[in-house]
């Protein structure tokens, strides 16, 4: 097969001149970003493997590994999830799935507005446009700090490899390449200012800041012929641990994580139920509204795990469809472990979390009613047209609902 060109949607042009040329402040989310993405594929091969156990090639342990080349200035990120084929590339690399520009830009100019007010008031003005994985484009992320972009990916199950290139202008190619197995290798050729991405300490630290609550090993293989691969991060999922262990800054990156948000959380639910039914949630309500808020769609926002192994994103079946602005994770003890996503519609075991979660994102919610109403009321001005929608469509919660609703009065 010959090499082909293809031009960029007109949106994802657009979007890569902003990431290049707008966002600078804090280009090492790049790496965050390109880290989680392998964390993903590798969570979505565990899941597809429960079913056709032959995709995996090796032991099943997943990792990220990241390999740094001083000479050839270039940084890899290489996991062994699900893949990629020639569709799959087109598709996620040459579009934007999930937003449009438009709203990213806008997005993009209320943080700057708001960021100018607070210089001009003295204050910090804190934190960065760091708006790119609210919007499912943090892989274009890598052009803050590349010349040109490699992907080398091979998919599960498939035997041909290909090789995905672009610097970022306005096109890409697709070629057929080599792999040995599944998984991704992502390569940036790192321009002359950004070499402090070649250094181990800057990369650990890195790690270590946004990524340290992922699921599987961060390996970084140094450079140099006696040099050790070391592990960065705990690899340990997050909402397993005991609250004691948790730092703030630890639930906040967390947060950035699993919601896709960029704000602070302005509610954190972490709790562990045991007994008839066992499972972890940790639940998060945002300060400020998602982008999304509206979608047609209205889809939920939480992530279902059982024993701590991926199944699903945007569980509708854990929390009514007006808390859709909920993030966070569910973790089962109970659930099969190859329930299909089909089978979750009509699980008993899943409507009896869904009434807990319920329950308890209300108690939650009465009492920050109770005790910070001007705090209250600041989030109800952000959330209360889609809690409004459950007056009509839950008459089990409506009384709970009155009770939480704010009415403008003359």
């Amino acid at each position: 097969m010959t090499k082909e060109t293809f031009s960029f949607q007109a949106e994802v042009s657009k979007l890569l001149d902003i990431v290049a040329h707008a966002l600078y402040s804090h280009k090492e989310i790049f790496l965050r970003e390109l880290i989680s993405n392998a964390s993903d594929a590798c969570d979505k091969l565990r899941y597809e493997a429960l079913v056709n156990p032959g995709l995996l090639q090796d032991s099943g342990i997943f990792q990220v590994t990241l390999v740094t080349d001083k000479k050839a200035k270039t940084l890899t990120i290489t996991d062994n999830g699900i893949g990629m084929n020639r569709d799959d590339l087109v598709e996620t690399l040459g579009t934007i799935a999930r937003s449009g520009t438009q709203a990213f830009m806008d997005a993009l100019t209320a943080s700057k507005d708001a960021k100018e007010k607070k210089k001009k008031k003295g204050d910090d003005a804190g934190g960065d446009i760091d708006l790119i994985g609210q919007f499912g484009v943090g892989f274009y992320s890598s052009f803050m700090v590349a010349d040109k972009v490699e992907v080398t990916t091979r998919k599960a199950g498939e035997d041909k490899a290909w090789l995905w290139t672009s610097d970022g202008t306005g096109e890409f190619t697709i070629d057929e390449a080599s792999r040995d197995q599944h998984g991704t290798d992502v390569t940036v050729h790192l321009k002359k200012e950004d070499k402090e991405f070649l250094d181990a300490a800057r990369i650990e630290h890195i790690v270590k800041t946004y990524s340290d609550h992922i699921g599987i090993p961060i390996i970084l293989a140094a450079e140099g012929k006696d040099a050790e691969e070391k592990t960065l991060n705990q690899a340990s999922a997050l909402w397993t641990r005991a609250k004691k262990d948790i730092s703030d800054d630890e639930y906040k990156e967390f947060y950035h994580h699993v919601g896709q948000m960029w704000d602070e959380p302005w509610l954190t639910l972490h709790n562990r139920v045991e007994g008839v039914m066992s499972y972890t949630s940790l639940l998060y309500l945002p300060s400020s509204r998602p982008f999304d808020l509206f979608n047609a769609e209205r889809k939920t926002q939480l992530k279902l795990y059982v024993k701590r192994v991926y199944i699903t994103d945007n569980c509708d079946e854990l929390l009514p469809s007006y808390f859709r602005f909920v993030r966070g994770v569910v973790d089962s003890e109970d659930l099969p472990l190859n329930i299909s996503r089909e089978m979750l519609q009509h699980n008993p075991a899943l409507a009896k979390i869904k009434k807990a979660l319920t329950k308890r994102v209300f108690n939650e919610l009465k009492k920050k009613a109770e005790k910070a109403p001007e705090d209250y009321a600041q989030f109800w001005d952000n959330f209360g047209a889609v809690l409004k929608e459950g007056l009509y469509e839950d008459f089990e919660n409506r009384e709970t609902l009155l009770e939480l609703a704010r009415f403008h009065s003359t």
